[in-house]
């Protein structure tokens, strides 16, 4: 279950990654326009209109994205069939179908079957077009059928198949939906104190993927909260709209970049170098564009009680902003390229309130990392102590001395990368699935000890990480993508 969960979450992050072409658009509609939010300048709606095109539609985006990060290998019928059943359920539970079907008035239709249109479904939706590609899409009809074998009847089944989910939906949705909004309820009554709570959730979710789910309650229009979407749309409440996301830029900004400092100048010195290489491109990351894994998977399994600490942390970043007046919002991640676009955004408070913020976050974050590091010794990048009265292993020897030519830059390149994960995964006769998400390779294996992290590890990864006996993640960061197609090549 929980491998299903986490690819779950990896499959999210396929529509996720839709979200920054339109804090781009939005964000220069709105620097054009800062006060009409386009309605005194056509040049600064049609960027505003593009933008939202992408916003008011991630429910659907979800259903595809889902159906073809669900599906085994990626296939695009699996996305038709989830954009099917998405339309399905949007026409036969709308409050007009309902009404008719039930035989009541539609003042009496409860109101979750208004709020149809929003991310949760569309998950749901995907996931049911992914399971009947991945059931049904090698299937073998008689000859006079054959016309509709394999890939052609997926869609078929999938109606079929949420015809079922309808019927379900129609007694279950209310439940579900009133459910999820009094879960938001509680959290929004909380205020500041349920801000805090949420921060500290995000965080903690990470290691196994789930933080995606609890962030479509809060982000997105699962249950009324939609901080994302009536932050850019105008539709919020001035001064409270962005508090779910306004604590995340001093932790993104300054507080994980400064931790890495800490980690580099606490890293042994023969190590500082390596450690550098490691902390210092992930440091970049996250300060222009959000991207945190990286650094958070460099010490969360080495130093768990560190990022209990970092998780901490974060909560109380989204505490404090909670009572600032200041408020800043993000369509892909609290970076600052999205900080400096949602200047002019309509719920936009004080976002330079953020810089002397983000100041004192950095100087905690670095005393906090460093102070934990050298007083309990803890084995952060740069202080493992696996080698170093150890000679070096034969094989580690091999793996270096056999390494292609970087072509002078110091750095193996995307296909040498692959080649030696591949080598230290124990061959691809030892493969028995990959995929990767924004930061890692995700891998199942037949033999887990056939699995050697150091060789991987001389390949310059960020990290190795096993989540079951045969699962394995291997941490590479934002270019990821182009290590899996070489990865993939070598299969």
């Amino acid at each position: 279950m929980m491998k299903y969960l986490q690819k779950l979450g990896k499959s999210l992050m396929l529509p996720v990654a839709c979200l920054p072409v339109a804090a781009i658009l939005m964000g220069i509609g709105y620097w054009i326009d800062p006060t009409g939010w386009g309605a005194n300048s056509p040049g600064a709606g049609f960027l505003i209109k593009a933008g939202g095109a992408i916003i008011d539609n991630m429910a659907i985006l979800f259903a595809i994205g889902v159906g073809v990060g669900m599906a085994k290998d990626g296939e695009g019928t699996a996305a038709l069939s989830a954009l099917i059943s998405w339309l399905m359920v949007q026409t036969l539970l709308s409050p007009g179908a309902y009404s008719m079907f039930m035989g009541v008035p539609v003042s009496e239709v409860p109101a979750a079957f208004g709020k149809l249109n929003n991310q949760f479904i569309g998950i749901v939706t995907g996931l049911i077009g992914a399971a009947c590609y991945n059931r049904f899409h090698q299937t073998k009809l008689p000859d006079a059928l054959s016309f509709f074998s394999g890939r052609r009847c997926v869609a078929i089944i999938t109606a079929g198949s949420t015809l079922i989910l309808i019927l379900i939906l129609a007694f279950v949705w209310p439940l579900v939906f009133n459910a999820l909004v009094s879960f938001g309820e509680i959290i929004v009554a909380t205020g500041p104190i349920g801000a805090g709570i949420y921060g500290f959730l995000n965080r903690i979710l990470i290691p196994v993927g789930l933080h995606h789910a609890l962030n479509s309650v809060f982000w997105f229009d699962v249950a009324g909260i939609n901080d994302l979407g009536k932050f850019w749309s105008g539709n919020g409440v001035l001064g409270q709209t962005g508090m779910y996301m306004t604590g995340f830029f001093p932790v993104m900004m300054c507080g994980l970049p400064a931790a890495c400092f800490a980690m580099i100048h606490c890293a042994k010195s023969k190590k500082k170098k390596i450690a550098g290489g490691l902390l210092l491109s992930g440091a970049i990351s996250a300060f222009f564009v959000g991207i945190t894994e990286p650094i958070e998977f460099a010490f969360m399994f080495l130093a768990p009680g560190l990022y209990a600490v970092h998780a901490v942390l974060t909560g109380l970043s989204l505490f404090i902003t909670s009572l600032l007046p200041v408020r800043c919002g993000f369509n892909f991640s609290a970076g600052f390229i999205d900080w400096f676009l949602s200047f002019k955004a309509p719920m936009a408070v004080n976002p330079f309130i953020i810089l002397p913020l983000g100041a004192l976050y950095g100087a905690l974050y670095y005393i906090v990392f460093r102070v934990m590091i050298t007083k309990f010794n803890l084995k952060t990048p740069g202080r493992e102590d696996d080698d170093d009265e150890t000679p070096e292993p034969a094989e580690i020897k091999t793996a270096r001395t056999n390494r292609p030519s970087p072509g002078g830059t110091g750095k193996p390149s995307f296909a040498e990368v692959a080649a030696i994960c591949l080598e230290g995964l124990g061959g691809k006769e030892n493969i028995v699935s990959f995929e990767n998400c924004i930061t890692r390779l995700r891998l199942e294996v037949k033999d887990s000890a056939q699995v050697n992290d150091k060789i991987i590890k001389t390949a310059g990864v960020a990290g190795v990480i096993h989540p079951s006996k045969t699962a394995v993640q291997i941490i590479i960061g934002t270019k990821v993508q182009f290590v899996a197609d070489e990865f993939k090549k070598l299969l």
